[in-house]
Order: structure tokens, then C-alpha cells, then sequence
């Protein structure tokens, strides 16, 4: 097994229960036992006037059903259901709402089979795994649940490609085509991801759809879609790499959108065309660039940086000169957004996880799977997003209110400092 695993697995021999595992199943097992006995008092209840002649109830306990275990997320915890009689002949039952007959685990480990395979373990390690997780009577537990997560995985997929956007407003989008492993010679295939930052100031996912490389098509198809399905309103701004197929596509279908390269992709694209001695010293001056207190400052220190390199290193201030005022577009936006919107980290950082999984399966995974898969990691990822620091001026950018260097052209009254609180 490599040693980039998530969970470090024990092999089954040296597998043993402690102490507090056992307390802690043998509370479990107490408070299912009274949990059921409550549900049975409940339904006894309900029969409590059905009698015979005598005055004697017809439905009565008649002991317990079979023992059986259930995989919990403490292990294996032995439970018993029990049973009622009916003396009329009618053929009343007490089924447990806690214990039905089917359950032999519960949801929290039918959630971590799909877990435990998103995160890099193979199928074929599932029960070593659930085994040092669980105790060594974890049992089961088919990688076959994976083959039908994954169906499921698609399926809510394509619901979720066809919700609706009336409701929905994105000050921000960040764009970016992340490229996998896939079963397919065709390498030219990619996924298409936007992420866009809601007047709320909440960052969520607004597609994540199959593309052929990040072509303008493929780009244009997306973005004629989701403004098809209600978003009506353009980004004010969008942020993405160098691909141009996206900016063609954007200035088509939001062409009041303006344009933010990221700065990320330029520095490793400038510093690519560069020698590595130099590499250190030239990374330093274009970090100085976008860390500049004003668009002034900023055009002063890219002007000193082509000067002092351009002699020699042509082509790479050449890249760097093409994206000027693209690069630049933040100064144009609230101060404390910049860190957000200099560069396309949202994507790249929430991806880096996907990638790891499918490095795993070394370029066996189809396409379908590929993108349920990231459709499936991306919705985890933004559950944990933070909101947008200052996200209250968000409301004053709607409003059009013109932003130089970070600060609003137009000074905000005292109310409207006071709601853009950070």
C-alpha cells in the first residue's frame, strides 16, 4: 500500500478491541435496548383497548426476534428487536422506526464507504480499513455500495446542472479547467469549473461540466446555459488563468464583465521563460507589483521590472507586459476583496483533493465518474467556505459605486460605512 493513504491501516491480525470501545458499545447497546422499549410500550399502547371478555389484552409481548448486529460508528453493536402477539388472529406486528428489519448499518457508515473512496482508498482495502475503523467484526460492508454511490453521484449531478438562477446574483466568478486522469486517449477532455461569490457574500459552485480542453466552445456552450437556466445579471468581475477560450466566451455572454488574470498563473507562466538563478530575484519584483498600495505604484513597479529584465529576458517580460491592465483590474474593487480576487486559488485549492483521488486510480476512471466524482468533493468543499472578508461592500459595487485603489471614488455616508463593517 503507498504511503500517501489517507488512513493508516493495521493489518487484521493486529486488530484489537480496547477497553473504552467496549463501554462504549455496551452503553449503546443499553440505550437501544430503552429506546426500543419505548417505541414497544408506545405501540402496546395503542392496542391497550383490545380485549377479550375477560378483560385480558389480545396484543400482547411474545419475547424477542433473533439477535443481530449492526456496524455503528463505535463497531459492531449486538441488538435485539422484540415481538408482539396478536391472540386475534389478525397479524399485528411491532416494527422498530429505530431498528427496522433491513438495517444492518447505519447511515454514518454507508456515508463513510463514499468517504473512504473520494479520500484515496481503493475499493479493494475497504475491509482492512472498516476493520481497523470499526473493530474486527466489521463486516458487510460491499465495495459494491460504491458502484451504486457513483450512480447516485451522477444523478444528482445532472439535477443539480439544471436548477434554476432567478434568485441568484454573483458579484465575483472565478473560472479555471482542471484537467484528471481519465480512462479515454483523449487527453484533450477537462472539467469546467466556476465558483462565483453570491451578494451575500457566500462563495459556491456555479458549474462543474465536462469540456473539451477549455476551448471558446465549450466555454460559450456553459455560459449560454447558465445564463439560459436565470442568471441574468453579468459578474461584475470575472478571475481566471490565461486560457483565452474563457475570455472570448465571457466577453460574448457578459460583456460588461471585467477581466482579473490571476496572478498565480502569470508568475509561474513569467517564471517559467526565465533561468532558475534568476527565477528568485524576478519573482520578488512582480510580487511587489500586485502587493502595491495603488494602480499607480502598481504600473510604476511593472515598468521598473520590464525595464531591468527585458534586455535579456525578452520573451518572458513580453508575457508579462500582454496582461497589464488585466492583471490590475482589483485596484478597481473593494481593498479588503483583493486577496480574493488576485488569483484563481478557490478553484485550485479545492481541487488539489480531487486530484489526489484520482492519482490514486492511475488513470482508470471514466469520465461520468471523474466529474461526479468532483461534483460530489466540490459540494463537501463548500460546505466549509467562509464568507467573503468584507462581503457587506459587495452590496455597494451592485449599487454602482466606483472603487479607486480599494477605496469608494464617491465617499459612503456614515450609514453605509457602518453596514460595510468588515
Amino acid at each position: 500500500m503507498s504511503e500517501g493513504k489517507i488512513i493508516s491501516l493495521k493489518k487484521r491480525e493486529e486488530i484489537s478491541e480496547d477497553p473504552l470501545t467496549e463501554l462504549l458499545r455496551t452503553g449503546a447497546r443499553q440505550l437501544i435496548a430503552q429506546a426500543v422499549e419505548a417505541e414497544l410500550h408506545g405501540f402496546l399502547q395503542e392496542f391497550a383497548t383490545c380485549t377479550d371478555a375477560s378483560g385480558r389484552r389480545q396484543v400482547v409481548r411474545n419475547g424477542y426476534l433473533p439477535e443481530r448486529k449492526i456496524q455503528t460508528g463505535i463497531g459492531s453493536v449486538s441488538v435485539r428487536v422484540p415481538k408482539v402477539r396478536d391472540k386475534r388472529g389478525k397479524g399485528v406486528k411491532f416494527n422498530s422506526g429505530l431498528l427496522p428489519p433491513y438495517l444492518r448499518k447505519t447511515k454514518s457508515i454507508e456515508e463513510m464507504l463514499p468517504w473512504l473512496y473520494l479520500k484515496g482508498i481503493s475499493t479493494g482495502d475497504f475491509q482492512e480499513a472498516l476493520q481497523a475503523l470499526l473493530g474486527k467484526d466489521a463486516s458487510g460492508l460491499s465495495s459494491t455500495t460504491i458502484s451504486r454511490c457513483k450512480r447516485l453521484w451522477e444523478t444528482e449531478h445532472e439535477q443539480w446542472s439544471r436548477r434554476r438562477f432567478e434568485n441568484k446574483r454573483y458579484v465575483y466568478i472565478w473560472a479555471d479547467g482542471v484537467y484528471f486522469n481519465i480512462r479515454s486517449d483523449d487527453t484533450r477532455q477537462c472539467i469546467l469549473v466556476i465558483i462565483g461569490v453570491t451578494e451575500q457574500g457566500r462563495k459556491e459552485f456555479v458549474a462543474i461540466e465536462d469540456g473539451y480542453r477549455e476551448s471558446e466552445q465549450s466555454w460559450t456552450e456553459l455560459l449560454v446555459r447558465v445564463k439560459e437556466q436565470g442568471l441574468i445579471h453579468s459578474p461584475k468581475l470575472a478571475i481566471g488563468d490565461g486560457a483565452l477560450g474563457f475570455w472570448k466566451s465571457l466577453h460574448k455572454i457578459f460583456p460588461q464583465t471585467k477581466h482579473q488574470r490571476c496572478w498565480v498563473h502569470k508568475t509561474a507562466n513569467v517564471l517559467n521563460k526565465l533561468p532558475k538563478m534568476v527565477q528568485p530575484k524576478v519573482k520578488q519584483a512582480l510580487h511587489e507589483i500586485w502587493m502595491a498600495p495603488t494602480k499607480k505604484d502598481a504600473f510604476e513597479a511593472f515598468e521598473t521590472t520590464i525595464q531591468a529584465y527585458s534586455g535579456k529576458y525578452p520573451k518572458a517580460m513580453e508575457c508579462q507586459e500582454k496582461d497589464k491592465e488585466q492583471l490590475l483590474a482589483f485596484y478597481d474593487f473593494p481593498a479588503p476583496h483583493w486577496q480574493h480576487i488576485r488569483t484563481s486559488n478557490p478553484i485550485e485549492s479545492t481541487f488539489a483533493t480531487v486530484r489526489l483521488r484520482t492519482d490514486k486510480t492511475r488513470g482508470c476512471v471514466a469520465r461520468r465518474t471523474i466529474l461526479a466524482m468532483v461534483y460530489k468533493l466540490g459540494m463537501s468543499a463548500e460546505k466549509k467556505w467562509q464568507r467573503l472578508r468584507g462581503f457587506k461592500l459587495l452590496a455597494e459595487i451592485i449599487r454602482g459605486v466606483k472603487f479607486k485603489d480599494g477605496e469608494p471614488v464617491t465617499p459612503l455616508t456614515e450609514d453605509e460605512l457602518n453596514r460595510a463593517v468588515i
